[in-house]
């Protein structure tokens, strides 16, 4: 992972903490084409862990950690990201496994990211 994508993942984790009170404990950027594509882990909280014991709660927690995070972000615009990478944000797509708390979220810009970042 380059210093670019790196700095990517802390603002993805700062932004969910800013925004949701907890971010990911691990989360690794790659960038592809106008893509930029976050492995993450450790995404659930202790109560959305307890909420998951149910098969209720898994499916409302999946409703919550992928539409609801969607939405958050066309409500707040990434602008720390737009910045980062110089590019607008256009949209998000995002998955969850809610038993290996793991998701992934492709965040899509309206430039080339791994071009224009090939060698850093």
């Amino acid at each position: 992972m380059g210093k670019y994508e790196a700095e990517f993942s802390n603002l993805v984790r700062a932004f969910r903490k800013r925004h949701m009170g907890k971010g990911p404990s691990q989360i690794k950027t790659t960038f592809c084409k106008n893509w930029a594509i976050c492995e993450m882990e450790g995404n659930l909280s202790p109560v959305e862990k307890f909420i998951a014991g149910a098969n209720e709660g898994k499916q409302m927690l999946r409703a919550a950690r992928t539409e609801m995070v969607k939405d958050l972000y066309q409500k707040h615009r990434p602008v720390e990201m737009e910045e980062l990478v110089g590019a607008n944000f256009v949209d998000l797509y995002v998955d969850i496994n809610i038993e290996k708390d793991a998701g992934m979220s492709i965040f899509i810009f309206d430039e080339n990211l791994e071009d224009k970042f090939r060698d850093n």
